[in-house]
């Protein structure tokens, strides 16, 4: 009787590897996709979290928002806890849950807090001027702004 080896060949080896290689190369660029899509999520999340603090501060205080960097909404945690962190993926900005009450195209948050711009008084965004991943298009009001 023949003794018949057991196992794979070099060849059988390397077409494993290629075809691990190939689902490795489609599915790495998906799951980063899907990272993104999960920051821009939460971010708009987030944005749902405070405007919604910021209409029960204007129904407390008879029909005023605040005119502040929203410090006022944090105190004694009264309306929320604290300003979330606002996470900007694909626009180059870092995470950040800093605001600012001028237009400006470096992350964070944009509050109008001055009642004399009736418009935009009291409209809480993201402080981004790029698309989101959707590619939505730039307002005034950023496109992170809708969901």
């Amino acid at each position: 009787m023949k003794n018949m080896k057991k196992g794979f060949t070099l060849i059988e080896l390397m077409i494993v590897v290629a075809i691990i290689g190939i689902l490795a190369a489609i599915a790495i660029p998906k799951f980063a996709d899907l990272i993104n899509k999960s920051k821009e999520g939460a971010t708009k999340g987030a944005l749902s979290s405070v405007r919604s603090a910021l209409q029960v501060y204007y129904g407390d205080n008879e029909g005023w928002f605040p005119t502040d960097t929203l410090a006022i909404l944090t105190t004694n945690a009264k309306y929320i806890n604290e300003i979330p962190v606002a996470k900007l993926p694909t626009t180059g900005h870092a995470d950040s849950k800093g605001v600012v009450t001028a237009l400006a195209d470096g992350g964070g948050w944009l509050y109008f807090n001055d009642p004399l711009s009736s418009a935009v008084w009291g409209t809480f965004v993201a402080s981004c001027t790029h698309e989101d991943i959707k590619g939505q298009g730039i307002t005034l009001l950023t496109p992170w702004s809708t969901f």
